[in-house]
């Protein structure tokens, strides 16, 4: 994770980690002889326009292990377990300055980017 959150300490981590698993936060990873390949952080979530969603909120694969297949094996796990949870839809956000990420959730995983994210800090 802390690939992916480069900006937490530990100590942020695992507070924010408290609080989001209250919420129905949950992590999956992929594991590939011993070693943790590829991590994704999910909560099933509604609203108006997905009805029953899956939401991954984080997802990351290892510097050393990217292109390997094991994002693609997560997210096909992922994709499964919202079919078995009612879910009809995953959504994902991602960053405007990860190209490479864009690239394979619409090449590779036939994602369509359907809009854009806007924020603003208070």
């Amino acid at each position: 994770m802390h690939e992916l959150r480069t900006d937490l300490t530990l100590r942020q981590y695992l507070d924010l980690l408290g609080h989001m698993r209250k919420g129905g936060y949950r992590m999956f990873a992929l594991e590939d002889d011993g070693h943790l390949q590829a991590l994704a952080g999910i909560a099933i979530r509604h609203n108006f326009y997905y009805r029953k969603y899956l939401y991954v909120y984080d997802l990351i694969t290892t510097s050393s292990g990217r292109s390997k297949g094991y994002g693609r094996e997560l997210l096909l796990h992922l994709e499964e377990l919202g079919r078995s949870e009612g879910c009809n839809t995953l959504a994902l956000t991602s960053g405007l300055q990860r190209a490479d990420a864009h690239r394979f959730y619409e090449e590779k995983m036939g994602y369509k980017r359907v809009s854009y994210a806007f924020t603003k800090a208070l």
